[in-house]
């Protein structure tokens, strides 16, 4: 029978019609129908049984690893420095702590001393630092913890200093000084640092007053306002020398507020021209007083002086102040220091009543007519005694000798104010 073929506008050539009749008239055998069944399944688009099972099996590892967690994120890493068990730390640098792949959300810093140290993160969240250093000889404990729960916990222990230096302060704490008085320290090691030792060093005052500081020597550091304290102001020294490294390898170890008091102003002249001692309080004249000052060969220092220690009795001796064996008395009454040299206000009850307020007959000191045994209340120089504190303010004027050393005593008011700001290490 003839057979007629639709074409797409190709024409097949013999040989194929040749093999699609061969192929319609032959009885494929088993394997052909196995291959075309396969055929026909891919054609189809069907996946066969073993690809099918082979995807199954993919698809059910992919859940298993996800249930393992082998795919999470990475969790925060906390690190603290000093290292957890540092039995030396050093204390000469902050604490920091740091997290890796993560945020912090809390750090404390407790030392075994009560203290803490307070710090700040940067702008990651991903380091904390300590504004301060930890103090020496100090346990400290970190906490720490980051968003999402981590948290560490390490303690470290600082160093002891090798050498140490104090301040030694005037006036005492809880005292009561005059308007003259400045707060003066003296340190028991040269300061090489003096810009680091001042700045851990504060003295303010209430009513509020500028107040400076003047370094007379390596050892010495002194604060004063412009003028005179107002009567009745409060003053806080404030010392955080501990740890402050004040010459190379030498550390302070004070840590303290001194607080103390400015009683009345009274300020008295002494004038040894006219050999007369006028005591004012307050603006208003409390006493006048005949006196005696250093004779020619010994005159007395003029300038501004501030008493710093008192005696109700003491023994001068000559040899202390390079005079040899000119006098040695034991029973000076009523002596009020005025130098570190040796000058003092005191009582005189040894030369003649009508010495004083007609000649100038000392070895530099300023004498008011007194009594042996320092218990007669009448005379001028029990009178001045109980009416004067430290910190009170002495002038001497014509006495034929120079202005006293700005650092011989606390007589720092002898400086002009620019100069006193100019001896400031800061």
């Amino acid at each position: 029978m003839g057979v007629s073929h639709i074409s797409n506008g190709s024409e097949q050539r013999p040989e194929q019609r040749s093999e699609q009749r061969s192929e319609q008239r032959s009885e494929p055998s088993q394997g052909a129908r196995g291959w075309s069944r396969r055929g026909i399944l891919a054609v189809l688009g069907v996946a066969p049984a073993v690809a099918l099972t082979g995807c199954g099996a993919g698809s059910a590892g992919a859940s298993e690893n996800a249930k393992s967690g082998t795919s999470a994120a990475a969790q925060p890493v906390i690190s603290v420095t000093p290292a957890d068990g540092t039995k030396k730390a050093a204390f000469t640098s902050p604490v920091e702590v740091t997290v890796a792949d993560g945020t912090l959300a809390s750090v404390k810093v407790t030392g075994n001393d009560g203290s803490t140290l307070a710090g700040s993160l940067d702008a990651a969240r991903t380091r904390w630092t300590s504004t301060a250093h930890p103090f020496s000889g100090t346990k400290y404990t970190v906490t720490a913890t980051a968003d999402g729960g981590a948290a560490q916990t390490a303690t470290f222990t600082t160093a002891a200093p090798g050498e140490t230096f104090v301040g030694y302060f005037t006036p005492e704490a809880d005292s009561t000084s005059g308007v003259g008085m400045p707060v003066s320290i003296n340190f028991s090691h040269a300061v090489t640092d003096k810009a680091a030792v001042q700045k851990a060093i504060t003295v303010t005052a209430e009513p509020a007053v500028e107040v400076v500081g003047h370094w007379f020597s390596d050892t010495r550091l002194d604060f004063r306002p412009q003028t005179y304290w107002a009567a009745g102001t409060t003053i806080t020294l404030g010392l955080r020398l501990k740890d402050v490294e004040g010459t190379d390898g030498v550390y302070g170890t004070q840590s303290k507020d001194v607080t103390f008091r400015i009683g009345r102003a009274q300020i008295s002249t002494v004038d040894l021209a006219a050999k007369e001692m006028t005591v004012r309080r307050d603006g208003a004249t409390l006493a006048t007083y005949p006196v005696s000052g250093g004779d020619a060969e010994h005159t007395t220092w003029s300038g501004i002086m501030v008493i710093s220690e008192r005696f109700e009795q003491t023994r001068m001796e000559s040899s202390t102040v390079g005079l040899g064996d000119e006098y040695d008395i034991s029973d000076v009454p009523h002596a009020q220091r005025l130098t570190t040299s040796g000058t003092f206000v005191h009582g005189n009850y040894w030369a003649a009543t009508s010495v004083f307020g007609n000649q100038n007959t000392s070895h530099g000191c300023v004498g008011l007519h007194d009594a042996k045994g320092a218990s007669d209340p009448s005379v001028a120089g029990y009178e001045f005694y109980a009416s004067s504190m430290l910190g009170d303010v002495v002038i001497v004027k014509n006495s034929g000798e120079r202005t006293v050393d700005p650092a011989n005593g606390l007589n720092g008011w002898n400086l002009p104010w620019a100069k006193w700001r100019a001896g400031s290490a800061l």
